[in-house]
């Protein structure tokens, strides 16, 4: 039991590499916030451009989102980070060199990409799910489209989309660890330089720890943000819980209440 102990709580190993720990923590929190807040800004026109009557603007949206979102994470990771390197020439000539040579604008760059790809599809089936009648009506009491969009449409979208984004927030937590492959400092990046230099094991325990109390932290903010906003719902079903995607199945990893 005490070696037990003793693996789980070393206070040497917290004492001496604690704030390399958390060092690589605020980088990794830096990566996912400005990622998930660039992609949630640009997931908007490539859900208005996939929902297009333009088929050319359409099949191109979804190119984009098919290339992002069938392609693993890492391999679209390397094209940015080692890409770049290829065409070096060619961004020193228009200035982008210095923000290429970066892992980490790197990284926000492929991570941005990437999740916008996903939360537009997320954007997209939300307003798909609004029921088309209730845009009518709106229309026949005369609202405009901006008044129908804030008071209609986006409300009850927003409900739908709200557990998935918390979905994507999480899978963008796990997968900032693919960082550290291209010698980016994050958590996981830092573990691995500190398990090379000390061989205790217990580092990955630690790493392991505050990825999990991170998803954790996001699952019950989320759940919180959900019963807030369906409050009203609730009662008006006589006080019975409301799960906005009480239909879909439950799936590995994802949000639950």
């Amino acid at each position: 039991m005490a070696d037990i102990l003793g693996f789980l709580f070393n206070i040497d190993m917290l004492t001496t590499w604690g704030w390399r720990i958390l060092g690589g923590l605020q980088v990794t929190v830096e990566i996912v916030l400005v990622s998930c807040s660039l992609g949630f800004l640009l997931s908007y026109p490539l859900c208005l451009a996939r929902l297009s009557k333009n088929q050319l603007l359409s099949k191109l949206t979804l190119s984009y989102s098919t290339f992002f979102r069938g392609t693993p994470l890492l391999c679209q990771l390397y094209l940015v980070y080692y890409g770049a390197g290829e065409i070096r020439p060619f961004l020193t000539s228009v200035g982008l060199w210095w923000f290429f040579r970066e892992a980490f604008y790197c990284a926000i760059f492929a991570f941005t990409l990437n999740t916008a790809a996903y939360q537009a599809e997320i954007m997209r089936g939300a307003l798909a799910s609004v029921s088309r009648g209730q845009m009518e009506a709106a229309r026949a009491l005369g609202l405009s489209s901006y008044r129908m969009a804030r008071h209609v449409v986006w409300p009850q979208a927003f409900l739908v989309a709200l557990r998935p984004l918390g979905n994507e927030l999480i899978s963008i937590i796990k997968a900032s660890a693919l960082t550290a492959i291209v010698t980016l400092p994050d958590l996981l990046g830092v573990t691995r330089i500190i398990f090379a230099r000390t061989f205790d094991f217990s580092i990955y325990l630690y790493c392991a720890l505050i990825y999990l109390a991170m998803t954790e932290g996001i699952r019950r903010i989320w759940n919180g943000i959900e019963r807030a906003l369906s409050k009203h719902l609730a009662l008006a079903r006589g006080g019975g819980a409301f799960t906005a995607t009480a239909a879909m199945p439950p799936t590995e990893g994802t949000i639950d209440a």
